[in-house]
């Protein structure tokens, strides 16, 4: 039981006092090195910039909590952008819009069958997905993006409510709601009790399966959503629209604490992991770093994050 409890308060102390103070220490740097990093204009930016990052990242934590993770993401935008766009243009907005979440609700409810029915591997299930729908996105857009979209479309991504990004609006109620379901409802309860010990919550009468496949579905819903605003900003659909989008939503994930497999971490955990990446990606975009070095730099960061996880864990 100490070992535990040790365990908790590590975690505990991470996200919410060490992550917090690399945040700081982040943007204090950056702010030297570049004035405008604290600009209205820029954190606009970063709150726009993120907020992409923000849904999917939600998503993805529902599913490393119930024991998965998704390696798809990325394609399955292009997909999604892809195709509701073709429906977009064909049938106008909102039915483009409408098309591109359900797509996403069936994608991520096949992960779910794959994984949860015919008990594939997340790794190997996500990797078929990410092959196939990069697969059908090259076919149904020809290796061209498709631009006859509506006007009125670009107000999603480049919008404002008030004086804020109407992206980071979005994201900030996805953040609220998916924080209050895992914490709050029984199905947030049952997600836990999952990625804990699949086999103790199947003695304890959870329906393991129906429940999977439901956070994969729902999963699948953020990534449609992340889908139609990300077209939305490109105002036009591209089969590489969401290219990377899954390792940084697992590394927002992980930097924000939760556990990979083991049914520890929170909602608002990778919240401040998302916050950190996007502080990190604008800082070095504004003191002009390559993205090449930026790559490396989140190659670093993930194992970083994945090697304290373990050791962590191993302290219990």
């Amino acid at each position: 039981m100490s070992g535990r409890l040790a365990g908790w308060a590590s975690a505990a102390t991470w996200s919410r006092v060490a992550l917090p103070a690399v945040i700081v220490l982040m943007g204090v740097t950056f702010a030297s090195l570049n004035p405008n990093f604290y600009s209205a204009t820029n954190l606009r930016n970063v709150a726009r910039q993120t907020a992409i990052l923000g849904i999917t990242a939600c998503g993805q934590t529902m599913v490393i909590l119930s024991g998965g993770f998704d390696l798809s993401v990325g394609m399955v935008i292009g997909l999604i952008s892809v195709a509701g766009s073709l429906v977009m243009s064909q049938w106008g907005l909102w039915p483009g819009m409408v098309a591109g979440l359900l797509m996403g609700v069936v994608v991520g409810g096949l992960n779910g069958v794959m994984v949860a029915t015919a008990g594939l591997p997340p790794f190997i299930a996500t990797l078929a997905t990410f092959s196939a729908a990069r697969g059908l996105a090259l076919i149904l857009s020809g290796g061209l993006p498709i631009t006859d979209l509506p006007a009125d479309y670009r107000w999603l991504g480049a919008g404002h409510l008030l004086t804020l990004p109407l992206p980071a609006v979005i994201a900030a109620v996805v953040f609220v709601g998916c924080h209050v379901l895992m914490k709050k409802t029984r199905f947030g309860r049952y997600v836990y009790a999952i990625g804990g010990s699949e086999e103790a919550a199947v003695f304890s009468g959870v329906p393991v399966v129906r429940y999977k496949v439901t956070v994969w579905s729902f999963h699948g819903l953020l990534v449609g959503a992340a889908a139609v605003i990300l077209t939305s900003r490109a105002v036009s659909g591209h089969a590489t629209l969401g290219e990377g989008a899954e390792l940084e939503s697992i590394a927002a994930t992980v930097i924000g604490g939760t556990a990979l497999g083991r049914g520890r971490g929170s909602i608002f955990n990778t919240f401040l992991g998302v916050v950190a990446m996007g502080v990190l990606t604008n800082g070095l975009n504004l003191i002009n770093v390559s993205t090449y070095y930026q790559m490396v730099a989140m190659g670093v960061i993930i194992a970083g994050a994945v090697y304290v996880d373990q050791w962590r864990h191993r302290q219990r």
